[in-house]
C-alpha cells in the first residue's frame, strides 16, 4: 500500500517586507491597533495549508526535503485580508438607482419608491438556486483579486424560504462564512415587520441555523425597530447563531444598547453614532465594524473611527459589498478610505481588516496574522512598502494571493 503523500512545503523567499499584526490575541484596540511587526528581507515557509515559519532571510535555516520556492523579490507580504461584512448573494444590479442618486435622489427616497433592497430581492428570487450560486462564485473571485481570502456572505436578498436557504448554501459552498440576514427588509408579500418575523422565525430559522454561523438584522427607520430586532436576535441565539447588527447607519435607533444587551459580536455601520455610543462600545466587547465605502457611496458622514480608537473600542473594517449602497469588493480601497477619510493609520487599517475582522467571524485564532500555526493565507503586494495597501488609491497592488498555501497569481 502506498503511504499518503506528505503535505508540500513552499518557501516564499527574498520578500522586501513582511508586515503582520503583532501578538497573539484579538481583537486589538487602542494603541495596540497600530502594533504591526515589519520584517525586512523576509521569508514565509508554508507546510500544507499552515504557516510553518516566518523570519528574515539571514535567519532562514537549512531546509531538508522537497521544498518549492516562490520568488518574492520586490514584493511585500501581509496576511490574507478578511472581509467581515459583505452581501455577495445577489443577482442583477441597481445601476439605474445609482444614476438617479447621482442626480440628487436620496437612499430613503429610492427605497420608498420601491427601489432599494426590494428591487434586488425581486431579481435574486428570479435568478433561482443556480443563479444565486453563480453570482456568489463570481463575487468571490472579484474579492480574491483584491486580496480577500476570508469573507462573510449574508443572505437577505431572498426574504423567502427558498432563496434565503439557497443564498446561505451558496456562500458556504463557495468557502465563505454564512450569515442569515433574514431581517434585512420587509418583503412585499407582508404588511408589516412583525408579521414577517413571525413567519421567518417559524419557517426559515430552523433550516437556516444549521447552515449559517450568525444572524444579522437591519435596525433602522424603515426596516426593523429595536423591539423587533431583539426578538429576531434572541430567537437566533436560541438556535445557536452568533449575533450581528446593522446599526446607526442613518439614525441612532437603539442598535448600540441592544448589541451590548444581547452580547452581539458586532454592530456595523455607525455613521450616526454619537459620543454616548462611542463610550458604550469602548466599555464593551462588541466590535464596531466600519464601512467607509458605504458612507462614501451614499454621501453620508463617515463613522467616528478616530473617536472609537482613542476611546479604546475594538473596531474592524469591511467593504459592505452590495449592489445598492456599496458596490465595492476591494479591501485595499477601504484601507485607503480609512487612512484618508477616517484618520486611521495604515497600520490601524491593516489590523482592522485582518485579525480584528477575523475575530468578528470567530476565526482570529487561525486567520489574520502571518505567524507559525496560522492559516497559510497571505497577500503579496507588488510594491516596495507594505503601506501601499492603503497608499495606492485604487491601484493594482495585489500581485499574488496564497489561499491555504496555494498561490493564485493575480497580476
Amino acid at each position: 500500500m502506498t503511504p499518503p503523500a506528505s503535505p508540500r512545503r513552499l518557501l516564499v523567499r527574498d520578500l522586501a517586507q513582511l508586515a503582520t499584526p503583532a501578538g497573539r490575541g484579538a481583537p486589538l484596540r487602542g494603541g495596540s491597533l497600530a502594533d504591526v511587526a515589519v520584517l525586512e528581507d523576509a521569508y514565509l515557509l508554508v507546510h500544507g495549508d499552515t504557516l510553518e515559519a516566518v523570519g528574515r532571510m539571514r535567519e532562514l535555516p537549512a531546509l531538508g526535503g522537497d521544498v518549492a520556492e516562490l520568488d518574492g523579490r520586490g514584493l511585500c507580504a501581509i496576511p490574507g485580508l478578511v472581509d467581515c461584512h459583505a452581501h455577495p448573494a445577489f443577482a442583477g444590479d441597481r445601476v439605474d438607482e445609482f444614476a438617479l442618486r447621482a442626480g440628487g435622489a436620496s437612499y430613503e427616497e429610492l427605497h420608498a419608491a420601491g427601489g432599494g433592497i426590494r428591487a434586488t430581492v425581486a431579481k435574486t428570487r428570479a435568478a433561482g438556486r443556480e443563479g444565486v450560486a453563480a453570482a456568489v462564485e463570481r463575487h468571490r473571485r472579484w474579492m480574491l483579486r483584491h486580496g480577500t481570502t476570508t469573507w462573510e456572505g449574508k443572505s437577505g436578498y431572498g426574504l423567502d424560504r427558498e432563496t434565503e436557504l439557497a443564498s446561505l448554501r451558496a456562500v458556504r459552498d463557495a468557502g465563505g462564512v454564512p450569515t442569515w440576514l433574514g431581517a434585512h427588509a420587509v418583503p412585499p408579500e407582508f404588511d408589516d415587520g412583525d408579521a414577517y418575523l413571525d413567519w421567518a422565525l417559524a419557517e426559515v430559522l430552523p433550516e437556516a441555523a444549521p447552515i449559517a454561523e450568525s444572524a444579522d438584522v437591519f435596525l433602522e427607520k424603515g426596516a426593523f425597530d429595536a423591539a423587533q430586532a431583539r426578538r429576531y436576535l434572541q430567537a437566533s441565539a436560541r438556535a445557536g447563531l452568533a449575533l450581528r447588527l446593522h446599526g446607526d447607519q442613518f439614525t441612532e435607533a437603539g442598535a448600540v444598547p441592544l448589541a451590548l444587551e444581547i452580547g452581539a459580536r458586532s454592530v456595523d455601520h455607525l455613521e450616526a453614532t454619537g459620543a454616548g455610543g462611542v463610550r458604550a462600545l469602548a466599555a464593551s466587547d462588541v466590535v464596531g465594524v466600519l464601512l467607509p465605502a458605504s458612507a462614501l457611496f451614499l454621501g453620508r458622514p463617515m463613522p467616528p473611527a478616530r473617536a472609537l480608537v482613542e476611546a479604546g473600542a475594538a473596531i474592524a473594517l469591511a467593504t459592505d459589498f452590495n449592489p445598492g449602497s456599496a458596490f465595492c469588493e476591494s479591501l485595499p480601497l477601504v484601507c485607503s478610505l480609512a487612512a484618508t477619510q477616517l484618520r486611521m493609520s495604515p497600520a490601524e487599517a491593516l489590523t482592522a481588516c485582518t485579525v480584528n475582522a477575523a475575530h468578528v467571524l470567530g476565526r482570529a485564532a487561525r486567520v489574520g496574522r502571518l505567524a507559525p500555526g496560522y492559516a497559510a493565507d497571505a497577500v503579496l503586494l507588488d510594491a516596495p512598502d507594505w503601506r501601499y495597501l492603503a497608499y495606492h488609491l485604487g491601484g493594482e497592488v495585489v500581485h499574488t494571493v496564497l489561499v491555504a498555501g496555494e498561490p493564485v497569481r493575480i497580476r
